[in-house]
């Protein structure tokens, strides 16, 4: 999902968009010859993710910046441990200093906040037996999707279905087409023109339309959305094994291990991604040679 072609894309645009005829400032102020010894440092604790921006985007504006001591995805850290170490020409690191915070810090905090989402569901079974997941949406930054999927995998989530080419979801905008009777047969009539691999979800609000769904046969995940406790556990019973079922809607992290509890298999979660801020990162530079100053990027 997160390929490197994915990887430079977004970075080509972020540089594009801070710098697009250059580095004024640096370019006027920072001799030439001068290099730079940088770590990007964490201000506040966190779960590291896509780690590889840090490369990506120094490598973009300047292929001689060495990056070494990438802290792994996934790995935790706290306030003041290094995350990457920077050697290069002065010029490139400052001009590549903050596209590279902005991303990584994006990417930490949805990795951050994903890993407390997933502690809070830990140990909860769902009636089939499996472990819940927890799952991400398509709720992202726009051009930031497949990044910000990678950072829920490394804070120890699941991702859903990445783009609406990947499955078929029908939710209830998709529903208010056919009238309630001809639920049933609209999705024997959809799958026959589905590819045989084409997983089938579908989205209900209230417990009487499990079942017209259901008797279509050809439904994989049911999600529950916006359901009371009593009506998940309900609906979990109702299903009974003829698919998995997804509970969904408001999801907190205050709310979200009773969710875990009522026996459903997945809980999604649009804030992992659209709610998760930016953890506080800072790039500490030591510009040498010709420069002899020290510095702290900032704005």
């Amino acid at each position: 999902m997160l390929t490197r072609q994915v990887l430079d894309a977004v970075v080509t645009l972020a540089l594009l968009e801070d710098a697009p005829s250059g580095d004024l400032t640096g370019e006027a102020f920072v001799p030439a010859p001068a290099r730079a010894r940088a770590v990007v440092r964490a201000r506040e604790e966190g779960v590291m993710a896509c780690g590889d921006v840090v490369a990506a985007v120094m490598h973009a504006v300047d292929p001689a910046v060495a990056v070494t001591d990438v802290l792994p995805d996934g790995a935790a850290f706290g306030p003041g441990d290094v995350l990457a170490t920077i050697d290069g020409p002065a010029r490139a690191v400052l001009r590549g200093e903050r596209v590279l915070l902005n991303l990584l810090a994006r990417m930490v905090a949805v990795a951050t906040r994903t890993r407390a989402y997933v502690a809070e569901v830990d140990g909860a079974r769902s009636a089939s037996g499996r472990a819940v997941r927890v799952v991400d949406t398509r709720k992202t930054t726009p051009g930031l999707r497949a990044l910000e999927k990678h950072a829920v995998v490394c804070g120890g989530g699941h991702n859903h279905r990445f783009s609406l080419s990947d499955a078929v979801m029908v939710k209830d905008n998709h529903l208010t087409t056919h009238a309630a009777g001809e639920v049933t047969a609209a999705l024997r009539s959809a799958a026959e023109r589905l590819p045989h691999t084409t997983h089938i979800e579908v989205e209900v609000d209230r417990l009487d339309q499990i079942e017209p769904v259901l008797a279509s046969g050809v439904v994989g995940t049911i999600m529950l959305d916006n359901f009371t406790l009593a009506d998940l556990a309900t609906g979990v019973a109702q299903v009974a094994g003829r698919a998995l079922v997804e509970a969904s809607g408001g999801v907190t992290l205050a709310s979200i291990g009773a969710i875990a509890r009522t026996g459903v298999d997945l809980v999604s979660v649009g804030a992992l991604t659209h709610g998760a801020g930016s953890v506080d990162l800072g790039l500490d530079i030591d510009v040498s040679a010709d420069a002899g100053a020290t510095a702290d990027a900032g704005a």
